[in-house]
């Protein structure tokens, strides 16, 4: 098949939402002006569908990449400051540990810190950790510029409403010219010498054509899978969550900084404090809970006024066979899903658009660039795979069905031997561009009870004394930074450390 046998000149992005917006800014912002049309269809008789409100640290290269203030986009999305990850009964009934952003301890001759924690086992790991510690306090600071301060190291990100974001998203597309067409499709129509998509014709006879489509209609897939029947791969026996109930409650304290992600009997159930409510759901397998179970299990563990009922969501975990089919990329669910544990939905929209900016067609689409956009994707969306997976398969649980499954299953090779090498002397393996750092691995495997058999015999270089010493200034440092707490207004820019106060 010959591809692109015209220039790329107008991009036309099907379905709004987050996805669809941001890959619409992104592109309007970055594109040199007047060299791309770029149109967004969406209908407003469509809702949109929102599982969860939480980020990751990488949201903020984003912001900052599209002129976003963030004081503006706290208070416009209502958004409250993250952390981490604060994960209830995952290892164990009545364990809890902390996933924290960041880096722990400090640089110790290039060896990873976590050895010489493994090495001592002096302190919890997280007491090594800013994030962490400013998280339990229920305080945050914005990294300091200075490196000789400890707040220099600060990582964090954002819990928002994802509507009022996709709004704000929106606003910076149309900014930069993006067109905005409100109407449904109701038919797609491709080429005949080549199968690409051509135009797409909506309910009230207009023709949209497109040199390029970004596919952002949802878990159906009307471009990428209804078009062109791209395929899917099924993930389900890796990851067998394939439903959710999602609902809001009122507010009746000050946000904590921090995800909290508690274990159930058949799956598990998120909080994510907004300024002014808290999103709560519940994540689940069918295969081991009933709906009715598993909505009594989430409205009995709310600490707040329901707002409204819970709303359903049916998923199968997985990815398109090809994220870039013909003229079609797929993004957000149209691309693929993987239930939100750790908070990487929006970071797979937002890596899927910067990726394709990166190979964004100079002229025609180019097959090359094409597969070079489908191995880059892959690869995003398999690291984050087994990343999840390490919370179920590294459990020590075996109380219900489902944790016995979970724990018993086969996983993708790429995880048994990264849980192999870890376990044998705690050694971690980052490939260049993988989305999760060695602190991220090590809290989670450490965390869920996966504990090394030994360590980098580097770490043995420091004296004993001397390192024992190291360790508890780190400790020291790290529990001092939150000594001085003026209190401050949530949408203040200040670089201090406060504590959350509702508006």
């Amino acid at each position: 098949m010959k591809m692109g046998q015209s220039a790329v000149r107008h991009v036309t992005i099907v379905g709004g939402g987050t996805a669809g917006w941001m890959a619409a800014a992104v592109l309007a912002r970055s594109l040199p002006p007047g060299r791309v049309t770029i149109t967004v269809v969406e209908s407003s008789a469509i809702g949109t569908v929102g599982v969860g409100e939480a980020t990751i640290p990488p949201i903020l290269r984003l912001n900052a990449l599209l002129g976003v203030d963030e004081d503006e986009l706290v208070r416009r999305t209502q958004a409250t400051y993250k952390l981490g990850i604060e994960f209830r009964d995952w290892r164990a009934q009545g364990h809890t540990y902390f996933h924290p952003f960041g880096t722990l301890g400090a640089d110790l001759n290039g060896v990873d810190f976590h050895h010489y924690w493994l090495r001592t086992r002096q302190g919890e790991l997280a007491d090594y950790s800013l994030p962490a510690q400013a998280a339990h306090a229920g305080r945050f600071a914005r990294p300091a510029d200075d490196p000789r301060n400890v707040l220099s190291r600060m990582a964090y990100a954002l819990h928002f409403d994802a509507t009022l974001y996709a709004a704000l998203l929106r606003d910076i597309a149309v900014q930069h010219g993006a067109v905005h067409v409100d109407g449904r499709i109701v038919d797609v129509a491709l080429r005949d010498d080549d199968g690409f998509v051509e135009s797409l014709r909506l309910e009230d006879g207009r023709a949209i054509g497109g040199d390029l489509f970004i596919d952002c209609s949802g878990f159906r897939g009307l471009l990428i899978e209804q078009a062109l029947s791209t395929g899917y791969e099924d993930w389900s026996h890796w990851l067998p969550m394939n439903r959710a109930l999602a609902i809001g409650t009122r507010t009746h304290q000050a946000p904590r900084p921090f995800t909290r992600a508690t274990a159930q009997d058949g799956g598990w159930i998120w909080r994510i404090p907004l300024q002014r409510r808290v999103g709560n759901g519940h994540v689940y397998c069918s295969d081991f809970i009933s709906d009715e179970a598993a909505h009594d299990t989430l409205i009995g563990q709310l600490d707040g006024e329901a707002l409204g009922e819970a709303r359903p969501l049916r998923f199968v975990t997985g990815r398109r066979k090809q994220a870039w089919n013909r003229n079609v990329v797929a993004l957000g669910l149209a691309s693929g899903f993987i239930e939100p544990l750790e908070s990487t939905s929006i970071h797979l929209v937002q890596q899927g658009v910067t990726t394709l900016l990166s190979l964004f067609p100079a002229d025609r689409i180019d097959p090359v660039e094409v597969a070079q956009y489908n191995r880059l994707v892959r690869r995003d969306f398999e690291t984050v795979r087994d990343f999840v997976i390490l919370h179920y398969k590294q459990t020590h649980r075996r109380d219900t069905p489902f944790w016995r499954h979970v724990a018993a299953m086969e996983v993708p090779e790429s995880l048994r031997d990264r849980m192999a090498l870890f376990a044998a002397n705690g050694r971690l393996m980052i490939e260049p561009g993988e989305l999760f750092t060695q602190t991220s691995w090590a809290a989670v495997m450490l965390g869920q009870g996966l504990i090394p058999r030994g360590y980098d015999p580097q770490a043995d270089l420091v004296p004993a004394p001397e390192l024992e010493a190291q360790l508890g200034r780190m400790r020291g440092l790290i529990a001092r930074g939150w000594t001085p707490c003026p209190r401050t207004s949530i949408s203040s820019g200040t670089r201090a450390a406060w504590r959350f106060q509702p508006e």
